[in-house]
This record gives C-alpha cells, sequence and structure tokens, in this order.
C-alpha cells in the first residue's frame, strides 16, 4: 500500500512538468479581418511578449514609438521595443496595407515559454491618430479556435481634426494612402483643435458629405466606422 501511494506521488509530481512541455510546443495562427466599410489598416505588427511588456496603458500618455505608429503607422519602434523584451514578432504579415473587408494571417511557432501575452496593432487610415489593437491578451494554450473582437483606440496624440496632412509625428493632419486619395475629401476646417493627450477607446470618426470643404476631409457616407473595427480569430494547435 505504501510503495503504490509512493507511486501515486511521483506520478502527480510530474504532471506540472508534462504541461510546461505542452505549453512550449503550442503554435499560433493569428487571423486578422478588417471589418470596416472603407478604412485600410496600415502595416500590422503581431506579437507573442512577455507579460511585462506592454504596448500601452489606457488612460496615460503614449509613448513616442505608440505616438508614430498612430499617426503615421510606422511600427518599427514598437517592434523594437517589443524585440528587446525577448517578443516573438511578425512584422507586416499583409505586405502593406490591409484593406476593408480583407483579412491577413501570422503564424507564432512555439514562442518561448516566458511570451505568454498577444498584442497586435496598426493605425487606421485615415484617421489622425486611431489604431486598432489587441492589448497583452493572456495567449491560451489549449487546442481549439478562439474568436476575439477589436476596438479602435486613440492615441490622444494629436487632434482629430480629420483633415488631409503628412502624418509626421507632432504634425497636424492625417495621412492618406494611394488607394484613398479618390475618396478622401480636401478644404477641410477641421473638427478638433485639441488633443487628448491620453490613451482611450476611440470614438469614431465624424466626416461630412462635402468632398471640396465642411468641417472634415472623412467622407461621412463611406468611410466613418464605429467599434469594433477587427476581428481575429487565433487556432492553437
Amino acid at each position: 500500500m505504501k510503495k503504490n501511494l509512493f507511486a501515486n506521488l511521483i506520478a502527480l509530481s510530474t504532471l506540472p512538468l508534462l504541461t510546461t512541455t505542452h505549453a512550449l510546443a503550442v503554435d499560433y495562427s493569428v487571423k486578422i479581418e478588417n471589418l470596416t466599410h472603407s478604412s485600410y489598416f496600415g502595416p500590422l505588427l503581431v506579437s507573442a511578449h512577455p507579460a511585462g511588456t506592454t504596448l500601452f496603458t489606457g488612460g496615460m500618455p503614449a509613448s513616442v514609438n505608440l505616438q508614430k505608429m498612430a499617426e503615421g503607422g510606422d511600427i518599427s519602434g514598437l517592434e523594437t521595443d517589443l524585440m528587446a523584451a525577448g517578443a516573438n514578432n511578425v512584422v507586416n504579415p499583409a505586405a502593406g496595407l490591409l484593406m476593408p473587408g480583407k483579412h491577413t494571417t501570422a503564424s507564432l511557432a512555439n514562442p518561448a515559454a516566458t511570451n505568454t501575452q498577444l498584442s497586435i496593432t496598426a493605425m487606421l487610415v485615415p484617421s489622425n491618430d486611431a489604431f486598432v489593437t489587441m492589448n497583452n491578451l493572456r495567449l491560451p494554450t489549449m487546442p481549439g479556435t478562439y474568436t476575439y473582437l477589436l476596438n479602435a483606440y486613440d492615441a490622444g496624440t494629436e487632434a482629430n481634426d480629420e483633415i488631409r496632412g503628412s502624418g509626421a509625428m507632432g504634425m497636424p493632419g492625417m495621412p492618406v494612402a494611394p488607394p484613398l486619395e479618390a475618396l478622401v475629401g480636401t478644404g477641410g476646417t477641421g473638427i478638433s483643435a485639441t488633443a487628448e493627450g491620453f490613451v482611450h477607446i476611440h470614438r469614431g470618426v465624424l466626416g461630412d458629405h462635402n468632398i471640396t470643404g465642411g468641417v472634415s476631409d472623412i467622407n461621412a457616407s463611406s468611410q466613418r466606422w464605429l467599434n469594433p473595427v477587427a476581428r481575429v480569430t487565433l487556432i492553437v494547435q
């Protein structure tokens, strides 16, 4: 009887080790869909990273690298930040802009045991400083399919004037990608002149129906959006 009890204790003590081994062998397929009608996602950054690393904290000022991404679509700074933390990154899986109604897929093969969180981000175009994001999702380790809806956030670094601009950090105005050149208006006088100063859920763009004037250069008939703006399907194998 004592021998059997001892054997059972040994078997039970190995279970956490087996679970850890299984977790290390997990692969992830991350499908990202653009749910908007006429807005594009800038280059996407998909990352499995440690729990102590985050893209942003809601209610707090954005980092410089988050500002670069949200205002101009530049993900290189955030990529560097995450790499310094030992993250597994997939950069620009759509090879450019992700069109409305389209999807792209990123594969995260066997992330390191410490990379327990999933984050995704990209700028919304056209916008002043809106970005779609998943921030610090705990990666599931059980095989299966998991679905999430993603909101757009406002970096709070630039006034949402909804007027054409360069997209350069710290400069007013929003970049207009070539596919949107004929769809985005001109001559808007501006909706807002004040930046909020902190990251928050985006309230959506307003736009107007005047293609050569009005208060906004965004076309309210086709380019207006409300949350959520993306769907992520995570397949765990």
